[in-house]
């Protein structure tokens, strides 16, 4: 489990989150060590090949800012821009901007910078969605560092939400089953996925997800592993399941194909050969570590 665990490119989180000894004295941003982590809209902001700038070099940047804890030691904050700052990072031969899936898919960062990044965006995103009380209506604020909203009007505490979502290699014998939603790239085919409903068991969402997309039944459910997906703040829960039939009914809202394929079918998807053109999601994708599995026999 450990080897399946490490092909991830998200679980390598060194962030040490802060504790509420911790919290009465936030480190000021001109700390020694300090680093931050700057988001333009959905661009993360480089310098030298590291998401990780040190507040010097940047500058006094207006925004929102979160103290998301300690790196080595040293604390990391987050700081979410304007949209176009994006363009003025660009232009300076100092910095670049790039996406977080294409940081991560085409590895532009070291390993462990993508869990904070996830960390970041989801952070960021969720106080931009949550500026007033579910409760009362009133404006809150950042609390525990960024960990929190708080409501001066009725007291109450929001925290940031996790949403889950299920991502499931089915398998038949030698065969497993993937499929293609109208937002992949051309040729693209992944594992079955959705987000798990109120009640649901994690194998639960497993067997009606997959009902539901492709009309197949599902036996046994076997956890695999787990990965942070900031778009904006899901958690993918990675499962292999045993389908008890092979008969494939689509849903054509949620899937414009399905298919059951081989192993060598997979390698050859995942190698870029395969004599169709059919490809699988990039290797930091749990998709693509469940689907490894499956060709070397793991699954």
């Amino acid at each position: 489990m450990s080897d399946f665990r490490d092909g991830l490119g998200y679980v390598h989180n060194r962030l040490v989150r802060h504790s509420a000894e911790s919290l009465a004295a936030v480190p000021p941003l001109t700390a020694p060590g300090a680093r931050r982590v700057v988001i333009a809209g959905d661009r993360i902001v480089l310098a030298d090949g590291s998401a990780l700038l040190a507040p010097d070099r940047i500058g006094a940047e207006p925004g929102p800012t979160l103290f998301l804890g300690r790196l080595d030691g040293d604390p990391v904050f987050a700081t979410a821009v304007a949209p176009e700052r994006a363009e003025t990072y660009d232009a300076d031969p100092a910095f670049r901007t790039d996406d977080l899936r294409s940081l991560a898919a085409e590895g532009r960062v070291a390993p462990h910078e993508l869990g904070l990044l996830a960390t970041a965006k989801s952070l960021l995103s969720w106080h931009a969605r949550n500026r007033f009380c579910a409760q009362c209506g009133a404006a809150t604020e950042p609390g525990a560092g960024g960990y929190r909203r708080d409501c001066g009007s009725c007291d109450t505490h929001h925290f940031p939400r996790t949403d889950p979502v299920v991502i499931m290699l089915i398998t038949k014998g030698e065969r497993c089953l993937l499929g293609r939603s109208p937002r992949f790239k051309e040729a693209m085919y992944s594992c079955l996925a959705g987000f798990l409903e109120p009640g649901e068991t994690i194998e639960d969402a497993v067997r009606r997800e997959t009902f539901e997309e492709v009309g197949i039944r599902v036996g046994a459910v076997t956890y695999r592993a787990s990965q942070p997906w900031p778009f904006p703040a899901s958690l993918m829960i990675g499962c292999v399941a045993e389908a008890l039939d092979d008969a494939i009914t689509l849903d054509p809202v949620e899937l414009t194909d399905a298919r059951w394929l081989s192993r060598d079918d997979i390698r050859a998807m995942m190698a870029g050969t395969h004599p169709d053109g059919l490809t699988v999601p990039p290797p930091m994708a749990i998709a693509h570590a469940l689907m490894r599995a499956f060709v070397d026999g793991a699954a």
